[in-house]
């Protein structure tokens, strides 16, 4: 039943991702000021978006693990999953936005990259958390998990920054395309339903990722926990 439910998770992904790429290729009509070069909006936002999600979800699972790593050892130790596995989906959806954004500022503003507030900012919550990633790659010892932990929650205070940047300073980037006063918004109802197509159709990708990875992770942590058992039963 299992496996049945991860294949069909699978194919609905699927066919949301091929739908939502549908509708932002061929649906949605052309922008009148930029082109077709408009169409990455509907790959930078959403994955911008998620980014900040996974990064809260790895924030508020770090919490947890600093709150029980002492009391509640097991619930710790599936609360650093939780909080691995959503810095790797994050950092993946982050690596996607710094991607297609110099791929639409080429050729709308002339350059690849600024050092904008809003692109700065992005960066720097990139680079935090490919050092949390490092850090549980290569450290070693009993509290290299306590580190990481207060690294992901130092990680995700740049997020307010990031998401802000464009509204407490004049910045290149555009202005915010929600929430951003008066005339923000998308008007035309073919752009609003690709933009939430491509929404749910990386969301569901991303979900099923941080599935996949918790689920991979929480296994390693039952195997090193059976071969220090093993370990110390044998001395």
């Amino acid at each position: 039943m299992k496996k049945l439910l991860i294949w069909l998770s699978i194919v609905a992904t699927l066919g949301l991702m091929v739908w939502g790429y549908y509708q932002a290729i061929y649906v949605a009509p052309t922008e009148a000021t930029m082109g077709d070069v408009q169409r990455i909006f509907y790959y930078h936002v959403p994955n911008a978006m998620l980014s900040f999600l996974f990064f809260a979800i790895s924030f508020v699972a770090s919490v947890l693990f600093l709150a029980w790593r002492k009391g509640q050892p097991a619930l710790a130790q599936a609360a650093d999953a939780w909080a691995l596995a959503a810095a790797e989906v994050g950092v993946v959806f982050c690596t996607v936005v710094l991607i297609t954004g110099p791929l639409w500022g080429k050729p709308v503003w002339g350059i690849w990259w600024t050092w904008d507030a809003r692109l700065t900012t992005t960066l720097v919550l990139w680079l935090i958390y490919v050092s949390y990633l490092l850090l549980r790659k290569f450290a070693a010892g009993p509290q290299m998990q306590t580190l990481a932990a207060v690294l992901a929650v130092f990680g995700a205070l740049d997020v307010p920054i990031v998401y802000m940047a464009n509204r407490w300073w004049r910045t290149q980037h555009p202005a915010p395309v929600f929430g951003g006063g008066d005339d923000s918004g998308i008007k035309d109802p073919q752009m609003l339903a690709a933009f939430g197509w491509n929404v749910l159709a990386w969301a569901c990708w991303g979900l099923l990722l941080l599935g996949i990875r918790v689920y991979v992770e929480r296994r390693q942590q039952r195997i090193n926990t059976a071969s220090a058992r093993a370990a110390l039963a044998a001395d």
